[in-house]
């Protein structure tokens, strides 16, 4: 029977993805042959203290729930946006542990990013060089697989039993060109490896490189089809508009600035009960919102060394204010 919510943002793991109802008509995905999750299935942050962390603490306010779980339903990706430190990129890991989708792919955008970067990468120089180390009449390791790897969104979008999670960051960082060339392949659930097409008359089934793993999967005819749609998260400071094209086909979520009582929570969640000093830091942080960018880490920084060191109460004070310094547009003056 249907959930809703599938994802509760209660940072307990569970398998409500099982429960997940069929995607809409036009949402439907068939490929093959499936994949069975990652072996270490349950641990969204691959061995990372700080993401495990993060994943753990993060406090997902009520609006968050809603459209995580619209997206999952619609099979959309997801688009978040809001200032730096709102917990953008957290929100992928806290989704990906909650729900048990395995390691989260983190696909870092730069200016320079390509369609092409995400979906695989070949190197063509290694092949060559493998192929003159080739004994005469052996087979060596100049197969084109061999020197293949998957990139995050390539990954991302193999026929997997359940979905993967991806994390698509900064998205508003790149060329104008790849949100519209992101269009298709996120529509469609799936792409083609030209390299892989044109071998297929011999190599009718690669073995190749998933990422961020040693373990090869199989890719038919260099094609390649997702069957479960990811969980796709992307990532936006608001640095720039994206196409309506683009956004018609996201869920769109904007985080804001937490409020006294939000905050709270995340203080507690990473540091425990806030004491008298860190209720004060808090009011300091949200008193200064207003004259520009701040973000939550800030404060974190600025409670947690207020604990962990003996300084005074006007050292203190000097310190948090060095430690949260505007991130964007210049200040207003005021009294920290």
């Amino acid at each position: 029977m249907p959930l809703w919510p599938v994802y509760t943002g209660s940072n307990e793991p569970h398998d409500g993805i099982r429960r997940l109802p069929p995607p809409p008509p036009w949402r439907a995905f068939d490929g093959g042959p499936v994949l069975d999750p990652p072996a270490d299935a349950d641990d969204a942050s691959a061995g990372s203290p700080d993401r495990t962390h993060r994943a753990e603490t993060y406090q997902a306010t009520p609006e968050t729930v809603q459209l995580v779980n619209a997206a999952l339903y619609l099979r959309r990706p997801l688009l978040v946006t809001g200032p730096p430190g709102t917990g953008k990129s957290s929100l992928a890991y806290a989704v990906a542990r909650e729900l048990r989708l395995g390691p989260v792919l983190r696909w870092n955008i730069t200016s320079r990013s390509t369609l092409h970067d995400g979906l695989y990468q070949y190197d063509p120089l290694s092949r060559l060089y493998a192929a003159r180390q080739a004994p005469e009449g052996g087979p060596g390791e100049a197969g084109i697989e061999n020197h293949l790897r998957l990139g995050p969104l390539g990954t991302a979008l193999l026929p997997h039993a359940r979905p993967r999670a991806l994390l698509i960051d900064e998205i508003d960082k790149s060329d104008l060109d790849l949100p519209n060339d992101l269009l298709n392949v996120l529509e469609e659930g799936q792409y083609e490896i030209p390299e892989l097409v044109r071998a297929a008359r011999h190599t009718p089934v690669a073995e190749v490189l998933a990422d961020g793993t040693d373990a090869r999967v199989p890719v038919a005819r260099g094609r390649v089809r997702c069957r479960a749609f990811p969980f796709v998260v992307l990532t936006s400071n608001g640095e720039r508009e994206f196409p309506p094209a683009f956004l018609r086909r996201c869920v769109t979520l904007r985080l804001r600035q937490p409020d006294d009582r939000h905050l709270a929570d995340i203080v507690r969640a990473h540091l425990g009960e806030p004491d008298a000093h860190a209720r004060r830091l808090i009011e300091r942080f949200l008193s200064r919102v207003g004259g520009g960018d701040l973000a939550t880490d800030q404060l974190l920084n600025a409670i947690y060394l207020a604990r962990a060191s003996d300084l005074g109460a006007d050292s203190l004070d000097e310190l948090a204010e060095q430690l949260m310094p505007y991130l964007g547009r210049t200040p207003q003056p005021d009294a920290f």
